[in-house]
């Protein structure tokens, strides 16, 4: 585990705020010595005090905590997608547009090609689910119900809700959802 710099995070949320340390004293009443120890890395904050300081900067306390991320690894290229293609149909494909499905939302490109469907029998999962039609038309099973939805609908599926998607017209269809949290 990466040993995570409180004082340095402290420094750099005042610095992006352009705030000097006695600035941030007077806001946070926590006195400029001891701020300083705290950014050096000479004196560990209680939480009160991280309480007080966050407060001050207008942060969450939790962003002390969190390790810097590398932006590249939050990007998926169109060409390095993760793709699910199902063996028993070509016509068929999920494209994961998130990096992975270790967070806590997971976003999925769905292409079902004409008179395709993603599942033989209705299915539900525990995450909640939002799909948008980028491409086509589609219809989904929902439930007891058939829902007819066109290029730009967009339409909110519960957990544990059964559905499956079809494309019996003559053009793909493309669906990108979200599901929180990811249960691909």
């Amino acid at each position: 585990m990466e040993d995570i710099n409180i004082g340095e995070k402290i420094l750099e949320y005042r610095k992006g705020k352009n705030l000097s340390i006695r600035s941030l004293s007077d806001l946070s009443g926590v006195t400029s010595s001891m701020l300083s120890q705290i950014e050096r890395g000479l004196a560990n904050p209680s939480i009160n005090t991280l309480k007080t300081i966050a407060k001050a900067l207008d942060v969450p306390i939790f962003n002390f905590f969190m390790s810097a991320v590398d932006s590249e690894s939050l990007v998926v290229r169109a060409d390095q997608r993760k793709k699910m293609i199902f063996p028993d149909s070509n016509d068929f494909a999920y494209e994961l547009l998130s990096p992975n499905t270790g967070g806590a939302i997971g976003l999925m490109l769905m292409t079902l090609t004409p008179n395709t469907t993603s599942s033989e029998e209705l299915m539900g999962h525990t995450g909640e689910e939002a799909a948008y039609i980028s491409e086509g038309k589609i219809n989904l099973h929902f439930e007891d119900q058939m829902i007819v939805l066109n290029t730009g609908d967009s339409i909110r599926i519960l957990p544990h809700m059964k559905h499956k998607w079809t494309n019996p017209y003559s053009e793909d269809s493309k669906v990108i959802f979200a599901v929180s949290p990811p249960s691909f």
